[in-house]
């Protein structure tokens, strides 16, 4: 198995006529957390949001280059976006629970997907919310609305619906901004656990938390990418003087 499972080369986005993203290269590697890091509207989100193709949804968009994943371009003709979304999950950055119980957000995915078999759903919906580290605080109440349960609560129900599908990459923008200090270091402590069964992209604007929580950085400027490497060397001894100046709080 090959250790890149995503492969950006060369990629230019446009908003209409404004150019959002240019000549992105990026390879990230399986397995490992990676955060985007720099100030708003640099780039970062769209760039995550490329790689699920959740940009689709936004009118008058262009995107030359590839962007693969697993070896596949995700943009080729033939690619069934429904099913790109099984392999990339996302968490957004304010909790979405669905207006329905625990137990059926994180259902929610395998019934889509035509799943029926009850314990296999039963299953899945354990082993889910135990990799999103809430199964100890739900077990007991699973027929409760989701909308009961606290907001970092929720955001990892979010989490475990996103695992229920069993995606490879796991895309997370700013999952904790909207959380409480408790809560995030909960967050992050998942995101570090989890390395082991899945790809994670993490947007953030909280620099520690990048020191934190990921493996890799990169560093995202003007629609650039302007430096990409290991994180603690980013952090510590960067090459350009854009992320020393950001991270070093000059700007951004």
């Amino acid at each position: 198995m090959e250790s890149k499972i995503i492969q950006a080369s060369n990629v230019n986005f446009y908003y209409g006529t404004f150019k959002a993203l240019n000549n992105i290269n990026l390879s990230i590697e399986r397995n490992t957390v990676t955060a985007f890091i720099g100030p708003s509207g640099c780039g970062k989100s769209t760039f995550l949001r490329l790689l699920n193709r959740m940009n689709d949804l936004i009118p008058d968009i262009h995107l030359e280059g590839s962007i693969k994943i697993e070896g596949h371009d995700i943009y080729g003709k033939d690619v069934q976006v429904d099913e790109l979304r099984k392999q990339v999950g996302m968490v957004f950055q304010k909790p979405n629970p669905f207006p329905k119980s625990i137990f059926e957000n994180v259902a929610y995915g395998l019934r889509v997907n035509g799943e029926n078999n009850k314990s296999f759903i039963n299953e899945r919906v354990e082993s889910s919310l135990k990799g999103a580290a809430l199964w100890d605080e739900v077990k007991d109440q699973l027929g409760k609305s989701a909308f009961a349960l606290s907001g970092g609560q929720q955001q990892r129900l979010c989490i475990a619906r996103a695992l229920a599908v069993r995606p490879s990459v796991l895309l997370m923008d700013e999952p904790a901004s909207a959380l409480d200090p408790i809560s995030t270091a909960k967050i992050e402590e998942l995101i570090y656990s989890l390395k082991d069964d899945y790809t994670i992209i993490i947007v953030t604007h909280n620099m520690q938390q990048a020191t934190r929580v990921s493996d890799k950085t990169a560093f995202f400027y003007l629609g650039n990418l302007i430096e990409y490497g290991d994180t603690k060397r980013i952090f510590l001894n960067p090459e350009k003087k854009e992320t020393q100046n950001y991270i070093t709080g000059r700007f951004g």
